[in-house]
């Protein structure tokens, strides 16, 4: 299943949300994002000194609770295709984050630049609907993860349930373009609904990841379906 998408559009969006990228999360969720960020790290089983992977880093938020379950022995990396959002990783970390070792690398998930079988955990939050081949994707991330190691991706979901799937049109549509457009980027968030309709289902996602090569495969829907990670492992 493909992303009709062009990359260079998808990349061109991040950039540009960069500087706001943070104060939307924080406003758009009431906070909530941090606890689905946590529950996607717990969910990747991510332990004292593993090797990590954050895909899709954004400005860090996966990557630097990654940094915290590892620990000083641990090793972790951060990777995106926005040089914007890395950079404003890259300077969150400095700040706020100075003690864990974190690499950041600009590069694709479609051709992640690592070895076979290096990492213990993977994470990826709001990026697999972003991405324009998910099957390949998920074929990426099998290749890279470590015979029992684990990876959790969280993304928006819609609903199976038809009243919350109104609800989160009506949430997409009043509260979040509106907040986007006080912020000046009004277009790069309206894509969001539009890139939910091509987004596969919960149980379609688990089907590719099989076909993909995991063993064990299972979509944990969250905040009443308008969320969902799928967490993945071989083995």
């Amino acid at each position: 299943m493909t992303n009709e998408i062009p990359d260079i559009f998808i990349r061109d969006i991040f950039n540009r949300i960069a500087p706001v990228y943070d104060q939307l999360n924080d406003r758009l969720s009431l906070g909530q994002h941090r606890i689905w960020k946590e529950m996607t790290v717990k969910w990747s089983a991510a332990k004292p000194g593993d090797t990590c992977l954050d895909l899709c880093c954004g400005s860090g938020d996966l990557t630097f609770r990654l940094a915290r379950y590892v620990g000083v022995n641990g090793k972790v990396y951060g990777m995106d295709f926005s040089c914007n959002l890395l950079e404003t990783a890259k300077q969150r970390c400095q700040i706020y984050y100075p003690q864990p070792a974190i690499d950041w690398i600009e590069a694709d998930v479609l051709n992640l630049p690592f070895d076979n079988n290096q990492f213990d955990a993977i994470t990826m939050g709001y990026g697999l609907r972003n991405v324009k081949d998910i099957p390949r994707s998920l074929q990426e991330i099998h290749r890279v993860l470590k015979p029992g190691g684990k990876a959790a991706i969280l993304d928006f979901h819609r609903p199976d349930n038809g009243i919350f799937r109104a609800f989160q049109k009506w949430y997409l549509d009043n509260l979040v373009v509106p907040l986007a457009t006080n912020l000046g980027v009004k277009e790069e968030y309206a894509y969001i609904s539009s890139s939910l309709d091509h987004f596969p289902t919960g149980r379609q996602q688990v089907e590719i990841a099989r076909q993909a090569g995991f063993t064990n495969a299972t979509h944990y829907p969250i905040s009443n379906g308008m969320m969902g990670v799928l967490v993945i492992g071989n083995g």
